[in-house]
């Protein structure tokens, strides 16, 4: 049976908070290199550094402000009995098709900062040279019930999950 995937973006957004996720996590990279930046600048005293250390500041401001609010438009997912659907990215803008017959694993994940907003990723493995599905920013309740669904329907699919 020849499968067609849809042509549209997948139904679903990630959950809301995802974007406060997404802030904090670039918020505390830029930290992070601002910390190595004024390190570096304490050591070596030069004034260029300084111009370096303020375009950082004000690049990773708009970095951690406008990021999260663009992928939070843009990434959508789906799932149904045919195929897990993904769109996500914020500059290089990624869609992912990944039938049920490919499924080898589903694994869900939740890190520290995740667990802070309620959050969890699905992350879905395939065969494919690409790498896995990943859904990320998923209400925790709403990854559980999509890892059980996807489950079921690989179960219930006798592909080769090649």
């Amino acid at each position: 049976m020849l499968f067609v995937p849809p042509l549209r973006p997948p139904e679903h957004r990630v959950d809301p908070k995802a974007t406060l996720w997404w802030t904090l996590n670039a918020a505390l990279a830029v930290l992070g290199l601002l910390v190595g930046e004024i390190a570096v600048l304490v050591w070596y005293r030069t004034g260029w550094l300084v111009t370096v250390l303020v375009a950082t500041a004000v690049l990773g401001a708009c970095y951690a402000v406008v990021m999260p609010r663009w992928r939070y438009r843009v990434h959508r997912w789906e799932a149904d009995q045919q195929a897990v659907y993904t769109l996500s990215g914020w500059l290089w803008l990624q869609w992912r098709v990944a039938p049920v017959s490919r499924i080898q694993t589903i694994d869900t994940a939740r890190s520290p900062l995740q667990r802070l907003f309620g959050l969890a990723s699905v992350t879905v493995t395939t065969a494919s040279s690409a790498g896995p599905v990943r859904i990320e920013g998923l209400d925790a309740a709403e990854a559980a019930q999509l890892a059980r669904r996807l489950t079921e329907v690989t179960q219930r699919d006798h592909g080769d999950a090649t």
